[in-house]
């Protein structure tokens, strides 16, 4: 009997991300970054390359490809990942001859009348998602992978499940939106039960709930708030099941908005998240609040709203006035 043939390089390298619950986006992008590394030395073996071929791969995405400073950190952090972690060879260093210059960038922020302007030119599904991201500082994909139980409107919060860096974090529901939301979940429902009556009305679990909790996947609070508008079958388990709405959808509408609104600045979902932050900030706010509130593991990622605050550059006021 032959001994099993071993797993292919990026196989191993999805069972390592599922081992460290990395999401889903986590293992495309670093399985897209090692595949580069592979091609770009001519389909070598990463056990027969190491440091020095990653700082040559590193500094042609520099000098050849003008990347971004933060599109090299994440190949960097693929090919350590790699190493590391699926091949458990330990890179004492890697040497980055050339760094990508990191331009520091002030973040576009709308003033309340103009983040107001825009969500007014939104309707439907994608003006609820768009009042969220700019009334309770979500992501965009925070706000797509929401389910019925992350909302505890006695308490007016929101649980982000697995936000950015795997963490959890509460942050506010808008007062404004607890009857729109609570209305929204009572057309929800009568989809899901619409799907359930039709052999659907399953959803993806994370990790390995659904081991745990056996009937969850078919459950109403597991299911996706802003869905998809179409039924779709689940290559792994055969299951028809619903998945969350296209985050392109939103952020296509937020863009449109944005162009009937004329504003004269760059506007897309993000800006939102934005604009919540400097406007708590211009109220008041302490800026660890507003730290929890986003999800910043750092108060100096926070810190660059303090930049573009309403009251000039570092919130100093000019002599002029």
């Amino acid at each position: 009997m032959e001994p099993p043939r071993p797993r292919k390089l990026l196989d191993q390298v999805q069972d390592v991300i599922a081992l460290k619950h990395y999401s889903p986006r986590t293992g495309e992008t670093y399985s897209h970054w090692i595949k580069r590394f592979i091609l770009f030395h001519g389909k070598r073996h990463p056990q027969e390359m190491g440091a020095p071929e990653i700082e040559q791969f590193l500094t042609h995405l520099a000098t050849q490809e003008n990347v971004a400073a933060s599109t090299q950190n994440q190949a960097l952090s693929a090919l350590l990942f790699l190493y590391r972690d699926v091949l458990k060879r330990d890179l004492a260093f890697v040497n980055l001859n050339v760094r990508a210059e990191k331009p520091k960038l002030l973040p576009t922020v709308l003033t309340k009348q103009e983040a107001q302007t825009v969500l007014a030119l939104m309707t439907g599904t994608h003006q609820l998602m768009a009042k969220l991201l700019y009334g309770s500082g979500l992501r965009l994909m925070e706000c797509v992978e929401l389910r019925v139980k992350d909302f505890d409107f006695a308490r007016r919060q929101i649980i982000v499940r697995d936000g950015k860096g795997n963490q959890d974090r509460a942050t506010m529901l808008p007062e404004t939106l607890s009857a729109p939301l609570q209305e929204y979940l009572v057309r929800r429902k009568h989809l899901y039960e619409t799907d359930v009556a039709k052999g659907a009305g399953y959803v993806p679990l994370p990790y390995a709930l659904e081991r745990k909790y056996p009937n969850a996947h078919r459950e109403w609070i597991w299911q996706f708030v802003f869905c998809s508008s179409q039924l779709a079958q689940d290559p792994k388990t055969k299951r028809t099941q619903r998945w969350y709405m296209s985050e392109s959808t939103l952020q296509r509408a937020v863009k449109q908005a944005a162009d009937r609104a004329k504003l004269d600045k760059r506007v897309n979902c993000h800006t939102f998240r934005h604009s919540f932050a400097t406007h708590l900030l211009e109220s008041g706010y302490d800026i660890r609040t507003v730290q929890e509130l986003l999800g910043h593991k750092d108060v100096k990622t926070t810190m660059i709203y303090t930049h573009v605050l309403q009251r000039g550059p570092l919130a100093v006021r000019s002599p002029l006035d």
